[in-house]
């Protein structure tokens, strides 16, 4: 059997916000709290399990995404004002033009977990 991760846990102020938030810009459905986690389904190996803690401390989460769904990412981006940008530590330049991949960029949470989107066109 082949090594694949699961899910993992994403640190956050409200899980339920952090969970709606980042389904709503990568275009997947959330559908509600289980227990103390605000999972979302990435695909059909991988859950995000966005969960309230005191103290958030940000994770780096990337997406290899093909170059339709990137340009749905980055169309939700822009009609809800969220900042973002093609440096980690500019997320919030407005450029796509990623240092590994032909488009990228990079996005961040309240919680300051930085998610970076990359396409390969």
């Amino acid at each position: 059997m082949s090594i694949t991760l699961n899910h993992t846990i994403v640190p956050a102020v409200d899980n339920e916000a952090a969970a709606r938030f980042f389904a709503s810009v990568m275009g997947l459905d959330y559908r509600g709290a289980a227990r103390h986690f605000a999972p979302v389904q990435v695909n059909d190996s991988l859950t995000l399990d966005f969960m309230s803690v005191e103290n958030p401390v940000g994770h780096h989460l990337a997406f290899d995404v093909d170059p339709s769904s990137f340009d749905a990412i980055l169309d939700r981006l822009r009609t809800a004002g969220v900042p973002y940008g093609n440096d980690p530590g500019e997320p919030d330049n407005g450029r796509i033009d990623h240092p590994l991949c032909p488009r990228g960029l990079y996005f961040t949470d309240d919680a300051g977990n930085l998610y970076e989107v990359m396409s390969p066109r």
